[in-house]
């Protein structure tokens, strides 16, 4: 090696740790997503984590791109739990979703989201996996709402749910058991949670197919769109 060439290869070796000395970042991080929802009530900003739930972003995202959550509502509203929508459109007749999205609560959980106030999560049924378009924010803690750590182990040695201690489990048998899969968490609102503080105190009372809940005054979804 030439005097020259064991110069360039020092110079190289040195560019990395001088350019964080300067404080420039040798690799930029991607920007998290952010979908700006305007509604009846007022605007507010969701940030998406896709390194965190990756599959459940995506199709979320693709509700957002196509349209499909414009013109719908925020048809359940429960002031001490969550608000829900995407939906039924102001009639309340169902929108037509597409395939589910497999569930990642777990995923997402141990990568550090809760069901936390602000917290963005999927709706579903007692399948985990049923998920499509339906989602809920998060107006208090709601940590009874996140997923129960499960060892990978068969059976299942030891896990906590609600307080009690279960030992020796089979594996087979917590697949019967949903409460456990808790709800995928996928994002957090950024800006505009006194939006969403003001839709959680909407008077509500029983309305079409639904027991109670439904928000008298109609909470619409006038348009939602990805700004970054």
């Amino acid at each position: 090696m030439t005097p020259f060439t064991s110069f360039l290869r020092r110079r190289s070796l040195l560019a990395a740790p001088l350019l964080l000395a300067l404080g420039v970042p040798a690799l930029a991080a991607k920007p998290a997503p952010q979908v700006q929802f305007v509604t009846s009530m007022g605007n507010f900003v969701v940030e998406l984590y896709p390194d965190k739930a990756p599959k459940t972003v995506a199709n979320f995202l693709h509700y957002v791109k196509s349209g499909h959550y414009d013109g719908t509502i925020f048809h359940r509203v429960i002031p001490d739990f969550m608000i829900q929508g995407g939906g039924y459109d102001a009639k309340l007749i169902e929108r037509p979703a597409r395939q589910t999205v497999p569930h990642e609560g777990r995923q997402a959980y141990q990568a550090g989201l809760r069901n936390v106030s602000g917290s963005i999560a999927m709706a579903r049924t007692n399948d985990p996996d049923s998920a499509a378009a339906q989602f809920f924010i998060n107006v208090k803690d709601n940590g009874f709402l996140d997923p129960v750590p499960i060892p990978d182990a068969d059976p299942v040695p030891r896990f906590v749910y609600q307080g009690r201690t279960y030992t020796n489990v089979p594996r087979s048998s917590l697949a019967r058991a949903p409460q456990l899969y808790g709800y995928t968490v996928f994002g957090k609102v950024v800006s505009g949670m006194d939006t969403v503080m003001r839709i959680r105190q909407v008077q509500t009372g029983p309305l079409g197919p639904f027991a109670s809940d439904v928000p008298r005054r109609t909470v619409l979804i006038e348009s939602a769109s990805q700004i970054k």
